[in-house]
């Protein structure tokens, strides 16, 4: 692929919140997942898992259960500090339940050496803990995956399919988690909702040299 090629992609992929109702073939799907497995992660550990949802009263449970979650957040008196952003979180919270297909994403701890090591020396070693820290805050899992659902949104773009990479469905992990029975091990981390674009909407960005530093010598 040329460089011009791959850019166009890039740029021109949106992250979809309306699609039309047409079933999406599971065999794109499969395609997407199978291109998201190969994105970089740590050690080669691929501590991922994917489910796909496309049974719509699951969905429909998904998004109740998220969109439940959000309606108590906001009843909360401390809400009042943010009149505008709660109105708009509590009316976007469960958009997604007209997605044709739902992927949720899961993750698996990941453990390198350092870390088993650090773990050890910690307990007779405390000067150790700030490096534990800031390994946590980095946390090569959840990177990892998190580079399978970018490659997993390009791919479904270059299918003609639209997606969106949701967290906020986070607030109802273990009603979600217990919906879709996930393995014992793994955590729910993400949802990509998924099916054929209704919109194209238009995205801007920084300028490059907005975002582009150089470290200095």
């Amino acid at each position: 692929m040329e460089i011009m090629e791959f850019e166009k992609m890039v740029k021109s992929r949106r992250s979809i919140r309306r699609w039309k109702p047409d079933p999406v073939p599971e065999n794109l799907i499969l395609k997407a997942l199978d291109l998201a497995i190969w994105a970089p992660n740590a050690g080669n550990h691929q501590n991922w898992r994917f489910v796909i949802i496309n049974d719509r009263k699951q969905i429909t449970a998904m998004a109740n259960a998220v969109q439940a979650k959000a309606d108590l957040m906001v009843s909360w008196p401390e809400s009042a500090l943010f009149p505008g952003e709660v109105v708009r979180y509590q009316a976007n919270s469960s958009f997604w339940r007209s997605a044709p297909v739902c992927i949720a994403v899961l993750t698996a701890e990941y453990q390198s050496v350092a870390d088993q090591l650090l773990k050890i020396r910690v307990k007779k070693d405390p000067s150790v803990q700030p490096i534990i820290d800031a390994r946590q805050m980095v946390n090569s899992g959840l990177q990892s995956v998190s580079a399978a659902v970018a490659y997993m949104l390009l791919a479904l773009h270059a299918e003609g399919l639209g997606g969106i990479w949701l967290t906020g469905c986070i607030v109802a992990k273990s009603e979600i988690e217990s919906l879709l029975q996930v393995p014992e091990g793994f955590n729910l981390v993400a949802m990509v909702a998924v099916g054929f674009p209704d919109e194209q909407p238009k995205k801007t960005r920084k300028p490059l040299a907005e975002v582009v530093l150089y470290g200095k010598g």
